[in-house]
């Protein structure tokens, strides 16, 4: 949701917006792609309250993680905005549209369906990224998986659980994203290797 929006935002004020704009989305995007995961978690929970904002863990880890795929995600869809042949633009601003409705009827549709591999990916990390957040208390499968290993010898075998409920859930999500990328493919436009 959150990553979503805000890695839409970032790609097409990289691409469309004024030399200001870019440079913050571009400062944006290097510290989210150049910091560890853990470290944003920690300044959210921890940082954000100094500032007056206090965030429970669930909110916390729920801002870190769409902040920090935010910023991949802008990257994906900035190439895949990219990757739409630019007489497509020109086309559609001879057609008398203004640049937002060109970018909004023209690019984003093509954008949107060209990025799905890469966010489908993007998304399956954050899944696995989840388990981090257990660090500042979240109650996840991880965290849960901590508290009941403490109170029980047969740890490794509760860990194994956790790791095979998470292939379980990858799987489960990877298999729909598959099935929704042929769906909405653009036709001569398969992955290299693939039939056209």
């Amino acid at each position: 949701g959150i990553g979503i929006v805000l890695g839409v935002l970032l790609a097409l004020g990289r691409v469309y917006g004024p030399r200001i704009l870019r440079g913050f989305c571009v400062v944006y995007i290097q510290f989210f792609r150049g910091t560890p995961l853990l470290v944003q978690l920690f300044i959210v929970y921890y940082g954000f309250p100094t500032w007056g904002i206090t965030l429970t863990a669930l909110q916390s880890g729920i801002l870190a993680l769409g902040l920090n795929t935010a910023a991949y995600q802008a990257e994906y869809f900035r190439g895949a905005i990219q990757a739409v042949r630019g007489g497509q633009m020109l086309a559609a601003r001879s057609m008398g549209m203004s640049l937002p409705k060109a970018i909004r009827f023209a690019i984003l549709p093509q954008a949107f369906r060209l990025v799905l591999p890469a966010w489908s990916n993007e998304f399956i990390l954050m899944l696995k990224y989840s388990s981090i957040v257990f660090t500042v208390t979240l109650l996840d499968l991880m965290g849960k998986a901590k508290r009941l290993a403490s109170r029980d010898s047969r740890s490794f075998e509760i860990f194994i659980v956790v790791a095979l409920f998470y292939l379980v859930l990858v799987f489960i999500v990877s298999t729909l994203l598959r099935l929704l990328e042929k769906r909405i493919r653009i036709p001569g436009l398969g992955s290299p290797g693939e039939p056209q």
